[in-house]
């Protein structure tokens, strides 16, 4: 095998607001914390919970619907690599960075949630603009879904269905 595989999956809150910057060829570059958190039972059978903080990047398009939608709180699912910088601070000191740069990323949670659409229920606003693309697992793009059809009676039994009909 030539190549390796460098995947991260992350499902966890976000610890602050994003912030987005912009290059200056005017592509969005959006920052997150994301908390994830895993219990465990120590030797006592005591529960130990232990959070770990990651840093995301999100690039582009993906950066600015992150910006824009994502909020303090808000539970989201990041699908990306993991990356390692070494740079040398202002005392001359050598630091190094781990952060997740990400190629997917889903909402999650409820409007009332305070999760998946931003809090805009808590904030009394909506967002302008249209639905972004939904992506699915692979990175393939599809349209949001269009407005249900009126269903048609059920004729038949299990072999009318097709596999794309299955939802798993």
């Amino acid at each position: 095998m030539a190549r390796g595989i460098n995947k991260v999956i992350l499902v966890g809150n976000l610890g602050d607001d994003p912030e987005t910057k912009y290059t200056q060829s005017g592509m969005a570059v959006t920052t997150i914390r994301l908390a994830t958190t895993s219990v465990r039972k120590d030797r006592d059978g005591n529960q130990q919970e232990r959070t770990e903080w990651h840093r995301v990047k999100f690039f582009g398009k993906l950066g600015e619907i992150a910006g824009e939608y994502l909020r303090k709180g808000s539970q989201c699912y990041v699908e990306g690599s993991i990356r390692y910088d070494k740079f040398t601070g202002q005392d001359g000191q050598d630091r190094y960075i781990t952060e997740i740069v990400a190629d997917e990323m889903q909402m999650l949670g409820g409007r009332s949630g305070g999760g998946g659409e931003g809090g805009f229920a808590d904030r009394g606003e909506r967002p302008q603009r249209s639905a972004p693309p939904r992506r699915e697992y692979g990175g393939q793009q599809r349209s949001a879904p269009a407005a249900a059809a009126p269903a048609a009676p059920a004729a038949g039994g299990f072999d009318d269905f097709a596999d794309d009909d299955i939802p798993f």
